[in-house]
This record gives C-alpha cells, structure tokens and sequence, in this order.
C-alpha cells in the first residue's frame, strides 16, 4: 500500500462533470493527518506509520497517550490508525498527510462502520421471502422453519434469525475519485460510502487493479 488517508463523512451530494454528466458523490472531509508514530521491523516487528486525525482537548485522554502525542510534537488526536506503507521508513514524526495524496481518477477502497438499523426481521435482515399475504395463511413475515423434526432435532449453527442489524465495519472497493479540494481539505468520491454523517472513514488505494 502506497497511499491512505483518515477522513471525516460530510454527506452526499451530486456534482456535474466537464462532459454534462451528473455524478452523485460523497464529500469526505479528509486530513490533514498527522505522523504519530513511525514502527519498524526491528522494535515492533514489522513496518507501518500510525496516523492521528481531528483534534480534541487533551483532558479527554490518558497520560500515556498524551505523553505519545508530546513526543510526536503534535496536538491530541481523536483517532489513531496504523497503515503499513511500503515507504514507511521515509516518513518522519509529525509530517502531514494532506488530500493532495490521491488526485482525480485514483480508484480507491473506503472502509467505514455501518449505520445502525436496530433489531430487525430476516426480511429486511437477510432478504428471505415472505409467507403468503391472504387472508388465513397465519405466515406473513415470519423466518420459517427453524429446522428438522427429528434429525437431527435442533437448530443448526448459522440459521438465519431476526436481530441487531447493522454497525459492522463495511468495505466498499473501487470507487473513483472524482474531486480533491487541498485548500479545504475536501475529497469527492463518486458513490455511496458506508457509515453515517460525521462517522471516520479510512481512505486507502484499491486492492483491485
């Protein structure tokens, strides 16, 4: 991995391209990062830079960590991530990682924790069908069966039930890049991007080329 950003979801909205196409994008508030810690294979067994992002008051969080931020020469930071770059070695403490690491047409993969959809039915849940809607059926939304009669007369490991939907860390790969502002610190990606509004996303090249 060469290049990766943390940001912050501003929400979406639709831009039109030079060709009179309009795209629907997602404005992500992306850096700058700072350099909180440079790893290596020889203390920490392997290579990576672990990066903070958006300032917060220092009473917010314990000494060993704000004793880590003063070592970095940097002001305290609400997240912190690690990346393992391939030139890891080449970055220095309290170096900044602005949106000017991806430019326009870089295909990327946002990650980010979905919103939360409560306790829900299989239908909305895990896209099963439903029973017949007419009157006396007695099976609407209902799961079904839960299992076999008599062998082996239990439910097996898996079965899809109702329950809590959603929160779960979402990876959506390939996106486009289709806008960056250095000056506000603004990436518009081309697409949904999981999690809600003022939620972290991490930013990071495509695995898929």
């Amino acid at each position: 991995m060469k290049k990766a950003i943390l940001a912050e979801k501003v929400g979406m909205t639709e831009i039109w391209s030079d060709k009179g196409i309009l795209i629907p994008v997602t404005v992500l508030s992306a850096g700058p990062c700072v350099v909180t810690k440079v790893l290596t294979k020889e203390k920490e067994g392997y290579d990576a830079v672990q990066v903070g992002f958006k300032d917060i008051k220092e009473s917010r969080i314990n000494k060993p960590d704000a004793g880590q931020f003063k070592k970095a020469g940097c002001t305290v930071k609400k997240y912190l991530r690690e990346f393992k770059f391939e030139n890891s070695s080449e970055y220095t403490l309290n170096q900044e990682i602005k949106a000017d690491i991806f430019a326009v047409g870089d295909k990327v993969d946002v990650t980010g924790i979905s919103k939360g959809k409560g306790y829900q039915g299989v239908i909305k849940r895990l896209g099963q069908h439903r029973g017949p809607m007419k009157h006396g059926s007695k099976f609407h939304r209902h799961q079904g069966s839960n299992g076999p009669a008599t062998t082996p007369g239990k439910v097996r490991k898996g079965k899809g039930m109702p329950g809590h939907m959603g929160v779960e860390t979402i990876t959506t790969q390939n996106l486009e890049v289709v806008r960056v502002d250095v000056e506000k610190n603004l990436i518009l990606i081309k697409g949904a991007c999981p999690g809600p509004n003022k939620s972290l996303i991490i930013i990071k090249e495509t695995v898929k080329v």
